[in-house]
């Protein structure tokens, strides 16, 4: 069982390790939209699993263990409010830009 949380870890922002220049939208590793994409697609999966692994339990299932299920649950509920902070971010520094006088 992969106990990693990928969703918005330094590798899914940045692939590979690279250092990109600011405002270097695109490029070789693509930008940060495409990764920010890549995650929340992540956290969807995660949340799909979780769901999933819900409903096996409660259908009583004896090849899912509950231990297994809350993990995942909590992977999932961590992945969305880490998704939901960088969010709130972007749209706290679109607001600041777009209120800078020019």
């Amino acid at each position: 069982m992969d106990l990693r949380i990928s969703p918005l870890s330094s590798q899914a922002l940045n692939p590979a390790g690279q250092s990109k220049r600011p405002g270097a939208a695109g490029g070789v590793g693509g930008g940060f939209a495409d990764n920010f994409k890549t995650a929340l697609k992540d956290v969807s999966a995660a949340q799909n699993e979780a769901t999933r692994l819900q409903k096996e339990v409660q259908l009583g299932n004896p090849n899912v263990s509950l231990e297994e299920t809350m993990l995942a649950m909590q992977k999932a509920q961590i992945g969305f409010q880490a998704t939901l902070h960088v969010r709130n971010r972007m749209v706290q520094a679109y607001t600041d830009i777009m209120n800078m006088s020019v």
